[in-house]
């Protein structure tokens, strides 16, 4: 009975106690001496204390109740079993298994993402490399047929087609009307039927049909007045006349202004037309005022080719 009554001294001191770990230990050792007093009265005769005997509170089973303010030994975890849990709770790097999925998630979405654009830029390689090896024939590859029965025209045929351009030569001593050019300056250049005669400047046609002839020419008055004016004409001379054919001719006047006059002016004319020319035809331009011509070689040319 004694001991019983220890006991439970022992376990209400041990409910009192601040430190839970200890608390928990002392607890289950009392309660354990606890319940071995409920035992018979057995003498223990292998014990080396002979003096110790277990003695039976009475007969039959008494259960006598929990004393009180004890609290059980199972509310309080140890302290490594407690970190154990708090680590696996964190997860790996103290990282929460939710969002180590999401992250993982994201990349996955990511990579998704780059793998279809470059599935797509494959693609569009592939069609443009298939649009580079079938050259579909269009507008500008295209051979234009003439009206009729013409033949096409080729390649070879455009470039020995007839026709002439050439440049203003500048005049120092002589200034004849008829103006005297340069077929082997800059970009002059004389191809296919046509021909440029150094005698009388003219440029002859060898093959027959449709031409486009221009002229411009540029003259610089030194002193304008409001009589000033010339004319600047492109004819023709052709077998069997006596008298040149006039083509086309301008007639410029009245192009000083009253506020100019004895100061320098700059005047041009321009002519173009496409007219029907003959075998060997010679085509000239003809100026009224020579000597007031601009000495730039590229504000003077004459020119004409087949269409």
């Amino acid at each position: 009975m004694q001991i019983k009554n220890s006991c439970t001294l022992g376990l209400r001191e041990t409910a009192q106690l601040q430190h839970p770990p200890l608390r928990c230990c002392i607890f289950l050792a009392l309660s354990s001496i606890y319940e071995v007093g409920k035992m018979p009265f057995i003498k223990n005769h292998q014990s080396p204390l002979n003096g110790v005997f277990l003695v039976d509170g009475g007969e039959g089973s008494q259960h006598s109740a929990q004393p009180p303010n004890l609290v059980p030994c199972w509310s309080f975890p140890p302290a490594q079993e407690r970190a154990r849990s708090r680590r696996k709770s964190q997860g790996c790097m103290g990282v929460s298994p939710g969002l180590a999925l999401i992250v993982l998630m994201l990349f996955l979405l990511v990579f998704a993402a780059l793998a279809f654009e470059a599935y797509q830029i494959y693609n569009m390689q592939e069609e443009l490399r298939g649009m580079r090896q079938v050259n579909p024939m269009t507008e500008f590859n295209a051979p234009e047929k003439q009206i009729g029965d013409e033949p096409v025209l080729h390649r070879e045929d455009k470039e020995n087609r007839p026709a002439a351009h050439v440049i203003g030569r500048i005049e120092k001593e002589r200034f004849p009307k008829t103006l005297r050019w340069e077929a082997q300056t800059g970009r002059a250049f004389i191809s296919g039927a046509v021909s440029y005669r150094f005698e009388d400047g003219a440029l002859q046609v060898n093959e027959s049909g449709l031409y486009h002839i221009y002229s411009r020419v540029e003259l610089i008055y030194k002193d304008c007045s409001s009589t000033s004016s010339f004319t600047h004409s492109v004819f023709v001379r052709r077998g069997g006349r006596s008298e040149p054919l006039t083509l086309m001719e301008a007639h410029r006047a009245g192009f000083c202004s009253q506020q100019q006059q004895a100061h320098a002016w700059t005047t041009e004319s321009y002519l173009g037309s496409v007219l029907q020319l003959q075998k060997s035809d010679r085509v000239l331009v003809n100026v009224s005022h020579p000597m007031y011509l601009s000495h730039s070689n590229y504000a003077n040319f004459f020119g004409l080719y087949k269409i």
